[in-house]
C-alpha cells in the first residue's frame, strides 16, 4: 500500500467533520440561496426563464467539468491544500457575484464559484470518510447530510429575507466570511492526506472535462431551444463522444484517473444512479416551487422562504437518523423508500397547487417529499464510498459528485422543457399550466431513482462488492 494515503481513523476526526460540514453548508446554501431571489434578479438585470436557468446552471456546468481533475489533483498534491484553496476561491467568487452589475458578470462569477465548488465538495467528502472507520461512516455522513439539509432549509429563507430586506446582491456575501474562516482553519487543523501517486493524465482530464461541459451545456440549451435543435444535438453528441473516449482511454492506460472496474460493483453503480435522479428531481422541484409561490401565489421572497421551510428543513432532523439506520439495517430500504416518498410528495403537491390551496395542502406534501430526500441524501454517497477499495475513495466521491451535477442540469432542463411546452411566466394561470406537468416530471425522476436503488446490495453483501472491486483492480494491474 502506498504510504501516502491511509484510511486509519484520524486523531483530528472531529475537526474533519466540523470543517467538511461547514464546506457542505456553504456550497449547498449558495446553490439554493439564489432560488428565492430569482424573480428579483430577473427584475434587476432582465432576461427570461433561460437567463434564470443560467444563474444556476453556470455553476453546475463548471462544477461538473472540474470535479474529476480536482479529485486527481487533490490525491497527488494534497487533499487539505486543495480543499482550503477551494474554500478561499469560493469566498472570492461569492464576492464577485455580489458585486456583479450585469447578467453576464453574474454568470461568469457563478462559473468561478462552480470551479471552486468542484475543489471543495468531493475532496471534503473524501477527507470526512477517510477520517472515520467504515462502521461509522453511515452515521457520520448522516450528520454531514443533516448539515447540508440545514443549508437547504435556510437557503430559500435566507435568500428571501436578504433579498427583501436588502437586495439580491446580499445573498452572496453570506459565503465570504464562512469560506475564509473555514479555509484558514482547514490549513491549521486538518492533517494532510494523499491518494495514490498516479501522474496527472492531461488527455484524460481534457476528455472528461470536455465531455461534462458538452453534456451539461446540451441539457441547459435543450430547455431554451428544444431537444431536437442542431445545437442541442451537437452539444450532447460531442459530450457523449468525449466521455466515451475517456472510458476507452482509461481502460487502456496503466494508471487510470478513474479505474473502470469500480462500475462493475452493483452497489457503486446503483447508488450513483439513485443520487443522479435524486438531485435532478430535487433541484427541478425547488426551481419550480420557489417561483410558484411568488408568481402563482403572489407571496414575497421572505414569505416564500417561510413557506418552503417545512420542506427544506426536514434533512436537518431526518438525515442523521437515516445515516444511523443505514449502518444497522442496510442502505437499499432507505434509498428505495426515500425516492418513493419524494415522488409521492411532488405528485400530491402538483395536484393540489393553485390559488385556492390551503396552507396545509401546500405544506404536507412538501414535508413528505422532504422526508424522502432526507433519507437518500446521506445514504447514497455513503453507499458509493463504502463499495470501493480504500485507495479509490477519492475517485468514488468525485464520480458521485459529478453525477449529482449532471442530475441537477438534467432535472432542471427536463422540467423547464415540460414547463415551456405547457405554460409560461406571463400570468399566474399560465405559470400553473406549466408547473403541474413539470412537477410530475420531477416525480418521474424520483421513481427512476427508486428503480435504481433496487440494485443496491443488502448490507451483508456489501463486503462482496469491495472484494469484487479489489480483485478486479488486482487483475487489471497484473
Amino acid at each position: 500500500m502506498n504510504s501516502r494515503y491511509s484510511v486509519r481513523p484520524q486523531d483530528n476526526a472531529p475537526w474533519a467533520l466540523t470543517l467538511t460540514c461547514i464546506a457542505a453548508f456553504m456550497v449547498t446554501l449558495d446553490a439554493l440561496v439564489v432560488v428565492t431571489a430569482l424573480p428579483a434578479i430577473r427584475a434587476a438585470l432582465g432576461g427570461g426563464l433561460g437567463t434564470l436557468q443560467w444563474t444556476i446552471n453556470a455553476y453546475t456546468l463548471a462544477f461538473a467539468a472540474g470535479i474529476m481533475l480536482s479529485s486527481a489533483l487533490a490525491d497527488r498534491f494534497g487533499r487539505r491544500k486543495l480543499f482550503a484553496a477551494g474554500l478561499a476561491l469560493f469566498a472570492g467568487a461569492s464576492a464577485a457575484c455580489a458585486l456583479s452589475p450585469t447578467t453576464e458578470m453574474l454568470i461568469a462569477a457563478r462559473t468561478v464559484q462552480g470551479l471552486a465548488g468542484a475543489m471543495v465538495a468531493p475532496v471534503g467528502l473524501t477527507l470526512l470518510t477517510s477520517a472515520y472507520p467504515p462502521e461509522r461512516r453511515g452515521a457520520v455522513v448522516g450528520i454531514y447530510g443533516g448539515v447540508a439539509g440545514l443549508a437547504v432549509a435556510s437557503g430559500p429563507l435566507v435568500g428571501g429575507l436578504l433579498t427583501q430586506m436588502l437586495s439580491w446582491h446580499a445573498i452572496f456575501w453570506v459565503n465570504v466570511p464562512i469560506g475564509l474562516i473555514a479555509a484558514a482553519l482547514s490549513l491549521a487543523r486538518l492533517r494532510e492526506s494523499f491518494g495514490p501517486s498516479t501522474p496527472i493524465d492531461l488527455l484524460a482530464a481534457g476528455l472528461v472535462s470536455g465531455g461534462a461541459v458538452g453534456l451539461v451545456l446540451g441539457l441547459v440549451r435543450a430547455a431554451d431551444i428544444g431537444w431536437s435543435n442542431p445545437v442541442t444535438v451537437a452539444s450532447l453528441g460531442l459530450g457523449l463522444i468525449l466521455l466515451a473516449g475517456f472510458v476507452v482511454w482509461e481502460m487502456r492506460v496503466d494508471k487510470p484517473m478513474l479505474p473502470m472496474h469500480l462500475f462493475r460493483g452493483a452497489t457503486f453503480s446503483a447508488a450513483n444512479g439513485t443520487a443522479f435522479f435524486m438531485t435532478g428531481a430535487q433541484f427541478a422541484a425547488a426551481f419550480l416551487i420557489s417561483q410558484y409561490f411568488q408568481i402563482g401565489r403572489g407571496y414575497t421572497p421572505m414569505e416564500t422562504g417561510l413557506r418552503v421551510l417545512p420542506w427544506t428543513a426536514t434533512p436537518v432532523f431526518v438525515a442523521p437518523l437515516a445515516g444511523w439506520l443505514s449502518d444497522r439495517f442496510g442502505q437499499r430500504p432507505l434509498l428505495l423508500t426515500g425516492m418513493l416518498l419524494q415522488a409521492a410528495g411532488f405528485v400530491v403537491f402538483a395536484s393540489l397547487a393553485g390559488s385556492t390551496a390551503t396552507y396545509w395542502q401546500d405544506i404536507v406534501p412538501l414535508v413528505v417529499a422532504g422526508v424522502g430526500v432526507s433519507m437518500v441524501l446521506p445514504v447514497a454517497p455513503a453507499a458509493v464510498v463504502s463499495a470501493v477499495a480504500p485507495a479509490d475513495i477519492g475517485r468514488a466521491s468525485a464520480v458521485n459528485n459529478t453525477l449529482q451535477r449532471f442530475g441537477t442540469a438534467f432535472g432542471i432542463a427536463a422540467a423547464t422543457s415540460v414547463f415551456l411546452a405547457n405554460g409560461n411566466l406571463s400570468t399566474a394561470l399560465m405559470f400553473m399550466a406549466g408547473m403541474r406537468p413539470a412537477l410530475y416530471t420531477a416525480a418521474g425522476l424520483s421513481i427512476l431513482g427508486a428503480l435504481s436503488a433496487f440494485a443496491v446490495r443488502k448490507s451483508h453483501d456489501e463486503s462482496a462488492d469491495l472484494e469484487e472491486a479489489l480483485l478486479a483492480g488486482a487483475t487489471s494491474n497484473s
